[in-house]
């Protein structure tokens, strides 16, 4: 299927791996100009040589953490008017005892989670708007939706994206500029190895032992974890010409474990 973005511009923060990098590719072979941020450049420069490589399109790393505001400058410098934006970040550790969870910690990723993405929002949507045409889309996290006693540094900042992300949906949505969030549990990225690193060394088994386990203990309905790329594929999906009148919405893909009809 033609998604009708050819010739697109994309920017796709955090995208050198992962979740992140599955969107890059999968906007990439749909003949989009992808400009992909990260702050490691070995792999950044690694990850946009495959793409390019495979789709024939260009691809462009920009060394910087997007998270912070030189970072931000940095990456609004080399494309300050794309026709795509994809938000995504390092997902924060898995937390123990809550009451152990410090404040530095919470506003580390409220600013990463939250902040950081809000700030591209708004410095994008004024050129998308301008020319009536745009697509933004948020990789987010399934504990936005379904909260976790783990994952309080991840769900509330993203819990809070969402509903500002649906709130400024009502504006953009007349100019033909639509805003959606991806909310994925567990997929098979170097952020899940380095999640479930701890546990696995403390139970003497393997990354893939530990994620059969995680997958067993939590009970996946599916069985296994996501596929990155096929995440991405979602999120091309978002940003395609014939998603226009989606918007303002969250989409969970997780395996089936959600207990929501909506």
């Amino acid at each position: 299927m033609d998604l009708g973005i050819r010739g697109r511009r994309a920017l796709v923060n955090g995208g050198s791996a992962g979740m992140g990098r599955g969107a890059a590719l999968a906007l990439a072979r749909e003949g989009c100009e992808v400009f992909i941020s990260a702050r490691g450049a070995e792999r950044l420069e690694a990850t946009c040589r495959a793409i390019a490589a495979e789709t024939g399109v260009r691809v462009h790393p920009v060394i910087a953490d997007h998270a912070s505001e030189e970072g931000r400058k940095t990456i609004l410098a080399a494309i300050p008017d794309p026709d795509i934006l994809v938000a995504t970040c390092a997902p924060p550790p898995f937390t123990g005892d809550f009451r152990t969870v410090s404040r530095e910690d919470f506003e580390k990723a409220v600013a990463t989670a939250l902040l950081s993405p809000i700030d591209y929002i708004k410095a994008v949507s004024g050129p998308m708007v301008e020319r009536r045409w745009g697509r933004i889309v948020n990789i987010s996290t399934g504990a936005a939706k379904y909260p976790a006693a783990m994952r309080v540094l991840s769900g509330p900042p993203r819990a809070a994206l969402a509903n500002y992300c649906h709130a400024i949906s009502k504006e953009l949505a007349a100019h033909n500029v639509t805003i959606n969030s991806v909310l994925p549990g567990m997929h098979h990225t170097p952020g899940a190895e380095e999640a479930l690193a701890p546990r696995a060394a403390a139970n003497g088994r393997s990354y893939a032992e530990e994620a059969e386990a995680f997958v067993k203990a939590v009970r996946i309905p599916a069985g296994r974890f996501g596929d990155a790329e096929d995440l991405g594929a979602l999120v091309a999906m978002f940003c395609s010409a014939q998603a226009s009148y989606v918007t303002g919405q969250s989409l969970v893909v997780d395996g089936g474990i959600g207990t929501s009809t909506f």
